[in-house]
């Protein structure tokens, strides 16, 4: 329970209707979840208004209502605060609900088209390595001191985002590693958080079925960096020609990192294998059990990001050294007979490329690529295109499958992907909707010494079919595969 003068006390260009000396049981946005006693947050969403519940809500016994429209009619019995941005408001709310624990944390927060549950994990893993409480916030799971709490966003909710810091603080986590989406900039659910340093990985088509052009994808994510404040690192990748453009009106201390042109930190690649890779990182040669150039930049990306925190170079390269691939991403399993299986999320065409280009770079003209591949319905159709172009460039056969087709008939997704493929290529693709099925047949279509790459769903252990989750693990039938070859 919190006083709501206290919750507002940070908040300036409000108006209050009503006694502000009341007590909050909660703060909430979704008027289901609105109680008697909470505070409820009108929110504008993509889906719904919450201005359209006010009336609802307050019948429901809510002490306090945060709206940008008030209602015609007010409630004598409810307190309501004017706000010329309730999304953004809500983030402050939830800060200050919850005691400002962001102040009381160094917070990282990692944005970009790829790359941000990969670093955002391994720092995780890093300053827990070095003996650091610290907590995570990712698309595969959020964590607190090494207590797994599942994850159903890449960034939770203000509410959400605020509460399971505020456990942190609790439980004396110094730092939380989170990734930052480019939904979550836009909606302000970072709003009122206190960053110590933010990272940018790179930036590629994607989530245009949300933002509608580039260019403001773009700007949402040069938003996280633009708020920024003073004393916080604005740590970006200067080989993406979006790099310099994210930090233009950073007022934090800017970070360059990158393999190619000029940069504060450099790093560059000796060797690759698919057991990992030899790297000159900052002046110092490490054997890492990553593979691909993606990941180089990953690490070099960890690498700064701990040194700007306080960590000696030294310790950062040795937990680097004992580092291994996040779930899913870049993960290989071997079959008795030779048969190596590369499982990666990759489900945008920049992802998609850069793991077909690293499988290309070790492979040598004796091992065949198979591809697997899919795109997930009810998101961006203009990629469907580019990533079967993409996987036919690269492969000696594709199979076209199901990923995770929610509410869209899987036929018509692999339709759409066929577009990218001339006819002079179609020779070497198969149409395979059940995933286990397009799995199991690439695995029989390899031979001794081939590599079959099955991309999109990686550390995911379900698929969507209709609005509902079926358990689905692609390394769980690519074992079972290679059980059955073992066999014979």
């Amino acid at each position: 329970m919190k006083n709501l003068d206290k919750i507002l006390a940070r908040i300036s260009d409000i108006r209050v209707k009503g006694s502000s000396d009341i007590e909050v049981e909660n703060v909430v946005f979704d008027s289901r979840k609105a109680q008697a006693g909470d505070l409820f947050v009108a929110v504008k969403g993509t889906h719904a208004d919450g201005h359209k519940y006010i009336d609802q809500v307050v019948a429901a016994g809510v002490q306090a209502v945060v709206c940008e429209i008030l209602p015609d009619n007010l409630n004598n019995k409810c307190t309501y605060i004017q706000v010329r941005d309730s999304a953004e408001v809500l983030g402050q709310i939830s800060s200050a609900f919850y005691d400002y624990p962001s102040d009381k944390l160094k917070i990282v927060g990692v944005t970009g088209t790829n790359g941000k549950t990969t670093i955002a994990s391994l720092l995780y893993e890093l300053f827990k390595g070095l003996g650091y409480p610290c907590g995570l916030l990712s698309t595969i799971e959020n964590k607190i001191n090494g207590k797994v709490i599942k994850s159903t966003h890449t960034t939770p909710d203000a509410v959400q985002i605020n509460q399971l810091m505020h456990e942190m603080v609790e439980n004396g986590c110094e730092y939380c590693f989170m990734e930052v989406s480019s939904h979550a900039i836009h909606q302000r659910r970072i709003a009122g958080l206190n960053f110590s340093l933010g990272i940018f990985t790179n930036i590629t088509h994607d989530h245009l079925d949300y933002h509608k052009t580039f260019d403001e994808y773009i700007k949402a994510k040069k938003r996280f960096f633009d708020d920024l404040p003073k004393n916080a690192f604005a740590v970006t990748n200067v080989d993406d020609k979006n790099g310099n453009i994210m930090t233009q009106n950073c007022k934090g201390n800017i970070v360059t990192y990158g393999l190619k042109g000029v940069a504060d930190y450099k790093a560059r690649i000796l060797e690759t294998h698919f057991d990992g890779t030899l790297i000159h990182l900052d002046g110092n040669e490490i054997w890492v059990k990553f593979i691909g150039r993606f990941n180089v930049y990953n690490l070099l990306a960890v690498y700064v990001a701990a040194v700007k925190l306080g960590i000696e170079s030294t310790e950062v390269l040795e937990q680097i050294s004992k580092m291994e691939s996040v779930n899913g991403r870049f993960q290989t399993l071997r079959s008795s007979d030779g048969l190596t299986a590369v499982v990666d999320y990759a489900h945008t065409p920049d992802a998609l490329l850069n793991v077909l280009k690293t499988i290309t770079e070790i492979r040598t003209s004796d091992n065949q690529l198979i591809t697997v591949v899919g795109a997930g319905g009810d998101r961006d159709k203009t990629k469907r295109p580019v990533m079967a172009s993409y996987a036919v460039e690269y492969s000696d056969k594709v199979v076209l499958t199901s990923d995770n087709p929610r509410t869209e008939d899987p036929n018509e997704i692999i339709s759409e992907m066929r577009e990218g493929i001339s006819r002079e290529e179609r020779s070497k693709v198969l149409e395979i909707s059940d995933r286990k099925e397009a799995i199991k047949t690439a695995c029989m279509l390899a031979g001794e010494n081939d590599i079959v790459l099955v991309a999109g769903k990686g550390h995911e252990t379900y698929q969507e079919i209709n609005g509902v989750r079926h358990h689905f693990d692609d390394k769980e039938v690519i074992n079972e595969i290679f059980k059955i070859r073992g066999e014979k």
